[in-house]
């Protein structure tokens, strides 16, 4: 039985015989390995087209702003599966993973939904970018309490990620809508929650990525790229100074018993 529409059998993105390997209409070994760095590649392989220079230069700086934030509950959970499972590597890194969702990690995914949403009706509508930044967090804030992409628990004077990659969009041109949008979303929050918030640095993140053309339906893949290289890199170092049960402990001995 079929689940749903599936009356297109075909993908673009790779396919092989026996004497080659064509990824997005290219040779892997003749075009590919070698020419491409790995963000390149990855560019290509989400959207079918080579990066220009701002498109590779801003991949390559979220990659990095993303990748490592010290012991955030993706790094405890995998850091504590291989511990208790050391065998199992892949299986530390999928717990990571599993626990990247809206609060931690998928937040810029939700983020660059919303600032896509609140464009396309500056678009519809007309009017100016202020007046629709505050409609649209009344509509948001009616199901919604935090505006993504807003406020940090440690960067409360303002993320220092977010800010350098504002300044390197400004410096480099390719602030346009979105970012715009972000801008004006963070103006009105005094206005429309009753307090001025930082920008974090899932704001900035989408909001230039869609600036620069990058797929709204790829916004969490960013993520889920560069925080497997940082788990991977957590996961080393826990094969070698481990420290997943001592994690253990400390949450063992934080937490008291209140039931009967």
């Amino acid at each position: 039985m079929r689940i749903g529409k599936q009356d297109q059998p075909y993908t673009a993105i790779c396919t092989s015989d026996a004497e080659s390997i064509t990824v997005r209409g290219r040779d892997l070994c003749e075009d590919i390995i070698g020419k491409f760095d790995f963000s390149s590649y990855f560019w290509l392989l989400v959207t079918g087209e080579e990066p220009n220079e701002n498109q590779s230069f801003f991949l390559n700086a979220v990659l990095c702003a993303l990748a490592e934030h010290g012991l955030v509950p993706s790094v405890v959970a995998a850091r504590m599966t291989l511990a208790a499972a050391p065998e199992a590597v892949q299986g530390a890194v999928a717990a990571g993973l599993l626990g990247c969702g809206s609060v931690v990690l998928g937040s810029a995914e939700i983020a660059g939904k919303f600032y896509h949403d609140c464009v396309n009706d500056q678009r519809a509508s007309g009017d100016a970018v202020e007046t629709v930044a505050r409609r649209k967090i009344a509509e948001w804030r009616a199901h919604t309490k935090a505006v993504p992409g807003f406020g940090h628990p440690q960067h409360s004077e303002g993320d220092p990620r977010a800010n350098l990659l504002l300044k390197l969009a400004d410096e480099r041109g390719v602030s346009g809508e979105h970012v715009a949008m972000m801008r004006a979303l963070q103006a009105a929050l005094p206005e429309t929650i009753g307090r001025a918030l930082p920008v974090n640095v899932n704001g900035p993140i989408p909001a230039i990525m869609l600036d620069l053309g990058w797929p709204v339906a790829a916004l969490k893949g960013i993520g889920l790229l560069c925080r497997t290289g940082g788990l991977i890199g957590h996961l080393t170092e826990e094969a070698e100074r481990p420290i997943g049960f001592v994690m253990s402990g400390a949450a063992a001995g934080a937490i008291s018993y209140d039931g009967e």
